[in-house]
């Protein structure tokens, strides 16, 4: 016979296994303070996917050189607008493990966009793209550059497609969040010379972040080398003139160093309870879309 004291030890549980199933993914480790926090509940609710309709979605693919690979992507619209009007964009770059639909489907992101514009943010529209499911959005010793793919290839061609990247904002989460800090701060020059496309916010959620890389989850780059190449702590200069958001759970195993990068760069942001989990990323991904959509349609 199932009894509730039986019953809702096996729902604890389930839930512990679904939080290190998505903790383990996205960071190798399964810490268990963090276990014993959301079995009593002390890492806060999971987000709700606002019940708003979603806005028209440009979905394709391209064959890029810095990849090396067809590249899928997808471009959101809030509901009301559509291609014709000439928006601007936010990059959307994705965890480990995930490709340009982990967005819509791990997080409900284009039902996010609606509200955020119905409440009131400037509209803007979402771009997603393919990074490649370990590659930490930067490039690797195979020849994979996701950021050449990015600034030489995706932006250009979002471009053509009538939106407008003057200023352009970028956001992402877990792996993607650390690939949007990265991006921003190795691409400090293009501000320096005042071109007509630069990024002029940048929005990262539980950001996988090290400080030593002994420290580091194995793939995340290449050899010691490779991780100081890419590292985004100690550029200061490479944030100058961009509004940076950092938000990252108390029980996630990069809370630290998250902590650490907001306090260097004078970030806004915080920590708040929460996991390494898709639950925490939606409930702060209304934040994060006002903080974006605000600087990029000013």
């Amino acid at each position: 016979m199932l009894t509730r004291r039986t019953f809702v030890r096996t729902g604890a549980v389930a839930a512990v296994a679904g939080v290190a199933a998505v903790t383990a993914l996205e960071t190798g480790v399964l810490p268990g303070r963090a276990r014993v926090h959301d079995v009593l509940g002390l890492t806060g609710p999971d987000g709700v996917v606002p019940d708003v309709p979603a806005g028209p979605v440009v979905a394709g693919s391209f064959d890029s050189f810095g990849r090396r690979t067809t590249v899928g992507y997808s471009i959101l619209y809030p509901d009301g607008f559509g291609p014709a009007d000439e928006l601007p964009v936010v990059l959307v770059l994705h965890g480990r493990g995930g490709d340009h639909t982990s967005a819509v489907d791990d997080l409900g992101i284009d039902r996010y966009l609606t509200a955020t514009v119905r409440e009131g943010t400037p509209p803007f529209a979402l771009a997603t793209v393919d990074g490649g499911r370990d590659s930490y959005w930067h490039r690797r010793a195979d020849g994979n550059d996701p950021g050449f793919m990015l600034g030489q290839e995706f932006l250009p061609l979002l471009a053509e497609r009538g939106l407008n990247t003057s200023r352009y904002g970028v956001l992402g989460w877990s792996m993607g969040g650390y690939g949007a800090l990265l991006w921003v701060a190795l691409h400090y020059w293009q501000r320096r010379v005042g071109p007509a496309v630069r990024a002029v916010a940048v929005g990262a959620l539980s950001p996988a972040l090290w400080r030593d890389y002994a420290d580091v989850q194995p793939g995340a780059f290449d050899d010691v080398r490779d991780f100081e190449r890419s590292q985004v702590f100690g550029r200061p200069s490479g944030f100058r003139d961009v509004a940076v958001r950092i938000d990252c759970g108390r029980d996630d195993p990069f809370a630290e160093a998250a902590a650490a990068l907001r306090q260097e760069l004078n970030a806004v942001g915080g920590q708040q309870a929460g996991l390494h989990t898709p639950g925490y990323w939606r409930r702060m991904l209304p934040d994060q879309l006002r903080f974006l959509g605000a600087k990029v349609g000013r």
